[in-house]
This record gives C-alpha cells, sequence and structure tokens, in this order.
C-alpha cells in the first residue's frame, strides 16, 4: 500500500514532465484576431485611423498572405511648398513609405500573432491630408 505522501510525490513528479513535455492539442489564432493584429499594425505603421483599414488574407502555397487596403496620410502641399524637407521628415514619398511599411508590418504581425506570412501586399486607395501632424 502507497503512503498518501508517496502518492502526492508521484503524482507532482506526473505534473512536471507534462509540463516539461509537449502538451497534445492546438491552439490556432481566428481570422478575426488575425485580421485586427493587422489592422492596428498597419495603423500604427502608417499613422492612420485602425478602422480605415481593411486586411484580407489569402493561402500562398501554405503560407499567409495578407493585403491592406487603405488611404496614406501626406502632407498638405502648402505646407510641403513652404518647406520641401517636410516629405523627407514624413517619411518620404508615397512609394517609398509604402514599401517600407510592407515589411515592418509583416515582422509586427508575425510577432505578434506566431504566424508565418509570406507577403504583404498594400494598395493604396486615397489620401489623407496632414497639416502639422495631425490629420484632417
Amino acid at each position: 500500500m502507497t503512503s498518501p505522501a508517496s502518492s502526492t510525490t508521484a503524482s507532482a513528479a506526473d505534473a512536471s514532465r507534462r509540463r516539461q513535455s509537449p502538451l497534445s492539442g492546438h491552439t490556432r489564432v481566428s481570422t478575426q484576431a488575425l485580421t485586427s493584429v493587422a489592422k492596428a499594425a498597419a495603423s500604427e505603421v502608417l499613422q492612420i485611423p485602425a478602422e480605415q483599414v481593411k486586411a484580407d488574407w489569402n493561402d500562398d502555397g501554405g503560407l499567409l498572405a495578407l493585403s491592406l487596403v487603405l488611404p496614406l496620410g501626406i502632407p498638405a502641399l502648402s505646407r510641403i511648398v513652404r518647406d520641401p524637407a517636410v516629405v523627407d521628415n514624413t517619411g518620404g514619398p508615397i512609394w517609398d513609405r509604402a514599401l517600407a511599411a510592407r515589411e515592418v508590418v509583416l515582422e509586427r504581425v508575425e510577432s505578434l500573432t506566431g504566424s508565418q506570412l509570406s507577403r504583404v501586399d498594400i494598395r493604396i486607395t486615397g489620401i489623407r491630408i496632414q497639416e502639422g501632424g495631425r490629420v484632417q
């Protein structure tokens, strides 16, 4: 007959072994959660409201391909005329900003979700005029 003390010790040892070995089962991040993270990342990187970002997911050979559709904030043309350096100070031309944002968004989404993305596509559908850092 085993004593209660040895039974407790055996249970503790079993629990310790289970923590050290991989657990059975699945962990999945829902499409809705992935979409929320992608919209938040794009919003932060491109400095636009998250509700203006549309995100869509596609299978790309077993990996996730993220497509973003959004307007892009730009300085007012009157501000650029007064100070042409404002273009560089706000991240450069639209094309360069979108290219740079793709990599940053990809890294953030992968880091936050643990999902592996094959690519991020960005489609710019309009502009939002920014005066002095504020979006109109």
